[in-house]
């Protein structure tokens, strides 16, 4: 079996804990999943991370089915060179996307996260993401065949998502979405 490299272990979870939400947690508190080399575009998934970061499972769940259903929109923050503006339903970031396959590959990670925080007997309602990471996978390397036996690379990257999670407090848990609502 191979072995998982984390970029984050179980002290700096409690360390994040301790400074974002002010509560003590044990070792036993803290979750983590990973999912291996999705076919989906890295910078998207940079994204969704950068989004999701802080929300509950429960909400992020809630969220990215909505963006599947193409009700709500994830903000693009970092990569916005030539890309359109949208009407959103927040104030300060004009740019949004819906990225469906990114939306699917996170899903799948966050029900990774959610069995693995009830096979430890954590209450699922209470486990806030704390950590998200998206690493650069393999390249899948392809070539497109030209005429006078020349060819083009067609290469498709991969992305490895990591999550982690940890169990705080009632009062300590964020009940509301990160963005502003717009006032009309």
């Amino acid at each position: 079996m191979a072995r998982i490299d984390w970029s984050v272990n179980a002290e700096d979870i409690i360390r994040r804990v301790k400074e974002t939400y002010g509560a003590s947690i044990t070792e036993e508190q803290a979750v983590r999943a990973l999912g291996y080399e999705y076919r989906i575009s890295w910078k998207k998934a940079v994204e969704v991370a950068r989004f999701i970061r802080g929300f509950t499972i429960k909400q992020a769940e809630e969220y990215l089915n909505n963006v599947i259903k193409m009700k709500t929109p994830i903000p693009i923050r970092r990569f916005t060179k030539k890309q359109a503006h949208h009407t959103t339903p927040w104030e300060g970031w004009p740019v949004a996307k819906w990225p469906i396959n990114v939306a699917k590959a996170y899903l799948e990670v966050l029900k990774n996260l959610e069995n693995n925080a009830s096979y430890r007997g954590l209450n699922v309602d209470n486990v806030v993401i704390v950590h998200v990471a998206v690493h650069k996978g393999r390249k899948i390397k392809n070539y497109i065949q030209r005429a006078f036996g020349r060819s083009t690379p067609w290469f498709q990257d991969t992305v490895t998502i990591e999550l982690a999670g940890a169990e705080i407090p009632e009062e300590n848990v964020p009940r509301k979405l990160k963005l502003r609502p717009k006032t009309y």
